[in-house]
């Protein structure tokens, strides 16, 4: 495939690439959603919204931060994939204001109806799902089209959500549906992208890198298909023991993907270990989650190790990953960075060992200052042109 030449950009720096907003308002999101909930947690505010106070915190960890991660991935995968010209300017500015409309219909603070709210929040992922097939079709980038059908399995699974609120009052199917979605994406793209990186720094660091990761093969699949038939089973009936076998079974085959990555080979690389360690949160959530189907842990153990660790640990490696990385920096992670995810992971194992309400406050404030770093270190870095590419006129 051809490399396709990208004229300059001459519009604001955020808006040249698709993981400029979409990483920075998620990571200002994280910082300031977190100690919101804590805030309506203790009573001291209530929500507006459609949503319990529950729903409202798991719906904006799953379809609001996340979702923002997601678009950002794929903004900026995408052209490498298909050698197309990535998305940027205006419609990158619309796809922020839908995003942003999203998070303040949930939140109340548009005085919309349910089905008002619902739409202005599914509309963003219908947008991302739409561009992405457009950008895979023209592209004739076929193999990647399984990405497409797990965004619109998440898209769906945030409709379901909504719908259920409506009708039952609580999302506890569209709970367990979004939970399932993120996880098989970070089951699909992490078990492309973690191999690929670690294999990278091996061979760069040695001629003679010995053992290397698997590449992504037939295990995958079969162990990526076995989860999906496992989740699906969870979703509709949690308190099984079927489900609860399914899930611990689950959980030992992702368990078994990471070792064929030889992630205890690049432990002098935090930037790449992150990676392995942020995985590491979904083999384990996904066994937690099988103990609670039998009620020996609370379903919420599994459901933090997953959400705080696998999607906040993973989520936070990528964007620190990838932002470093396409602005022309050194693949370093340093101590700030490194401090970063562990504030992020032992914010996941805190609120499961801890007894609430310390675990939750402790969660809460290691996840915040986590965030908090990620923003800190790299607002300029995403709102500011390359450094190599700087003009006089400051572009």
């Amino acid at each position: 495939m051809s490399k396709v030449i990208r004229p300059p950009f001459i519009g604001p720096a955020v808006f040249s690439y698709g993981f400029r907003p979409f990483f920075l308002g998620a990571g200002v999101f994280a910082v300031l959603i977190v100690p919101l909930w804590m805030v309506i947690w203790s009573g001291q505010i209530a929500v507006r919204g459609p949503f319990s106070p529950l729903d409202w915190h798991i719906h904006e960890m799953l379809f609001g931060y996340t979702s923002a991660v997601i678009a950002g991935f794929l903004f900026t995968a995408i052209p490498n994939w298909t050698g197309r010209m990535p998305t940027r300017g205006w419609p990158l500015m619309a796809l922020t204001a839908l995003w942003l409309a999203g998070r303040l219909a949930v939140a109340g603070a548009l005085g919309l109806g349910q089905v008002a709210v619902m739409v202005a929040d599914c509309a963003f992922m219908a947008a991302i799902g739409v561009m992405v097939t457009i950008e895979i079709v023209a592209g004739r980038n076929w193999s990647n089209l399984k990405v497409v059908a797990a965004v619109l399995l998440y898209l769906a699974a945030n409709i379901t959500f909504h719908l259920e609120t409506m009708i039952a009052g609580s999302a506890y199917y569209g709970r367990r549906l979004g939970f399932a979605m993120v996880v098989m994406l970070i089951g699909l793209i992490g078990g492309r992208i973690i191999p690929s990186f670690t294999r990278n720094w091996l061979v760069k660091k040695s001629p003679e890198p010995g053992a290397l990761p698997e590449p992504f093969g037939r295990f995958d699949a079969v162990s990526l298909g076995a989860m999906l038939l496992t989740l699906l089973v969870w979703v509709v009936w949690p308190m099984s023991m079927p489900a609860g076998v399914l899930l611990m079974l689950a959980g030992v085959g992702q368990g078994a993907r990471m070792l064929r990555w030889r992630g205890w080979r690049v432990w002098s690389s935090p930037l790449v270990l992150m990676l392995h360690l942020g995985f590491g949160f979904i083999p384990a959530g996904l066994v937690a989650l099988g103990f609670a189907s039998f009620e020996i842990l609370p379903a919420a153990a599994g459901y933090h190790l997953l959400g705080i660790g696998g999607f906040g640990g993973m989520t936070l490696a990528v964007m620190m990953r990838a932002s470093l990385g396409h602005t022309g920096r050194a693949l370093q992670a340093g101590p700030a960075l490194t401090l970063a995810f562990a504030c992020v992971a032992l914010a996941a194992v805190a609120r499961v060992a801890v007894p609430v309400p310390m675990g939750l406050w402790i969660a809460a404030a290691l996840w915040t200052v986590g965030f908090g770093i990620f923003v800190w270190r790299f607002a300029q870095v995403l709102t500011l042109p390359n450094p190599a590419r700087r003009q006089p006129n400051g572009r």
